[in-house]
C-alpha cells in the first residue's frame, strides 16, 4: 500500500476519533451510539499501520489494488453504521407513538374528570 494512502486512512482516522470524541464530551449522543464508530475508526487504524494484515483479504477477495479494498472497507463500514442508525431511529419512532398514544389518554382522562 502506497505510504500516502497508509498516511491519508491514519489522518481520516484521527480525525474521525476527534470528532467522536467532541460529540461524546458535548453528551450529543450516548456511548453505545459511539461505538459502533469506535470500531469502524479501529478498523481504520489498522488498516494503516498494519497494511501486510489486510493483504491477505486482498488477494482471497481478488481486487486489483489495496485502495479498491480501503474502498470496499469505507462502504461496508458505512453501510452498518446505516443500518444500525436505521433500527436506532426506528425504536425512536415506536416509543414516540407509544408516548403519543399514553398522553392522548391522560388528556382525555383529565378533560373527563373536569367535566364532572
Amino acid at each position: 500500500m502506497p505510504v500516502n494512502l497508509r498516511i491519508a486512512i491514519f489522518l481520516v482516522a484521527c480525525i474521525l476519533a476527534f470528532i467522536v470524541m467532541q460529540i461524546l464530551h458535548k453528551e450529543m449522543i450516548p456511548v453505545k451510539y459511539s461505538l459502533l464508530w469506535c470500531v469502524a475508526i479501529i478498523i481504520l487504524l489498522v488498516l494503516a499501520i498494519w497494511p501486510d494484515f489486510f493483504l491477505f483479504f486482498v488477494n482471497l477477495m481478488s481486487f486489483q489494488t489495496t485502495s479498491n479494498m480501503v474502498i470496499g472497507v469505507f462502504i461496508v463500514i458505512l453501510l452498518f453504521i446505516t443500518m444500525s442508525l436505521t433500527v436506532i431511529v426506528s425504536s425512536q419512532k415506536n416509543k414516540i407513538n407509544l408516548l403519543i398514544q399514553e398522553v392522548s389518554m391522560l388528556k382525555q382522562e383529565i378533560k373527563d374528570h373536569s367535566n364532572e
